[in-house]
């Protein structure tokens, strides 16, 4: 029996548009995104500034795809960001620069206290992923007067719970706890403004 021929009025596929949904950037991500560039570095020895402006890109616009000084492409954008499309604003990319860039700062002293309030753990058997997230969390106690203590430590703690182990979020607790109070102890944490808001530790955490 002859093949039956697809009808004349049958419409042609069609490319269909991209759908990934677009969500504005928020300090949640952009940390999300600063421990990234960083584990990157670590893995690929390839430096973080390489690769910043493609996470945050400075002239990504969804609506202008034919600007010829685009960073990238829609496209591009969207293989980047396989579960959704960034739109970062201006404060929050300086924001994660500013992040990355205090944490490089501190590395070295962070990791002195990260394992001095590791107790019985070495660096080396650490989960990389809390190790990276302590690094940047401890920077950001000492480097951002505006923000309270009690969320730079809800934000760590919930970035390890998304991207670690089942015990990362009570460990990374622990150590930045006690890395907290230390560092107060020193005068090397300063809050000002909004920073000096609510920062007991035992109260309710949240995002800022």
């Amino acid at each position: 029996m002859p093949q039956s021929r697809p009808s004349e009025s049958t419409p042609k596929a069609t490319r269909q548009p991209i759908t990934t949904p677009i969500v504005k950037g928020t300090r949640r991500i952009a940390r999300e995104k600063v421990m990234q560039l960083l584990s990157a570095q670590e893995i690929s020895e390839v430096p973080w500034r390489e690769n910043f402006p493609y996470i945050f890109p400075y002239e990504y616009r969804i609506d202008e795809a034919e600007t010829p000084n685009r960073l990238l492409t829609e496209q591009e954008v969207e293989s980047l960001e396989s579960d959704f499309i960034i739109d970062w604003d201006d404060e929050t990319k300086q924001f994660a620069l500013a992040l990355l860039d205090r944490t490089e700062h501190y590395a070295e002293y962070s990791l002195e206290l990260i394992e001095k309030f590791s107790q019985n753990w070495e660096l080396g058997r650490l989960a990389h992923i809390d190790r990276v997230v302590l690094k940047i969390a401890i920077a950001e106690l000492m480097s951002f007067e505006e923000i309270p203590a009690k969320v730079t430590i809800n934000e760590a703690i919930e970035i390890v719970k998304k991207y670690s182990t089942d015990k990362s979020s009570m460990f990374v607790n622990g150590v930045l706890d006690s890395a907290l109070a230390e560092l107060t102890t020193l005068g090397r944490v300063t809050k000002t403004g909004r920073g000096l808001l609510d920062i007991n530790l035992g109260k309710q955490r949240g995002e800022g």
